[in-house]
């Protein structure tokens, strides 16, 4: 007999995305006003120039032509400040913004900001999560604990889905 996979709901899924009030890598404060009548990928990750948010940033970078196509844009966040984003942009060509939420509001309202712990050792760093809002500012989906190199193809998907 086939097991079903477990679905995993989150509390954000159908509500309101909060208001964004970070700045980008250049110094503008985001809105989700920019954002109204088209889909917005928010991925949060822990930390420029890493192994695992880089190959991230990365694929996000080479698939987001299917996701404009697919009327959707891209925001990064991180603790990172703005000129450690704007180097991580320039290094690999991104072609979308990273906002500098160097105060954590954001992540610590989206409950991201959390423990972790790495060969024994407990830290406090930023969930790998990403949110799908929807063109009315609702989040669709919330991806938790993202896996860097299959997340752009999973929001292909959900994009594709979402339009039948």
């Amino acid at each position: 007999m086939a097991t079903k996979k477990k679905e995993t709901t989150s509390k954000w899924e159908g509500k309101k995305m909060p208001a964004l009030g970070v700045l980008d890598e250049k110094g503008a404060k985001r809105s989700l006003k920019e954002f109204e009548g088209k889909y917005l990928l928010i991925y949060f990750y822990p930390k420029d120039m890493t192994p695992g948010c880089t190959t991230q940033a990365q694929t996000l970078r080479d698939n987001i032509k299917k996701l404009n196509k697919l009327n959707c844009e891209v925001l990064g966040v991180s603790p990172d400040d703005m000129e450690k984003h704007q180097k991580f942009i320039a290094k690999h060509k991104l072609n979308f913004s990273l906002l500098a939420d160097t105060e954590k509001k954001l992540i610590e309202k989206m409950g991201l900001w959390v423990e972790k712990s790495m060969y024994g050792r407990k830290y406090m760093g930023v969930q790998r999560d990403s949110f799908l809002v929807g063109p009315n500012g609702k989040i669709i989906k919330h991806y938790i604990k993202v896996k860097p190199a299959q997340h752009a193809e999973e929001v292909i998907e959900a994009l594709k889905a979402d339009a039948k």
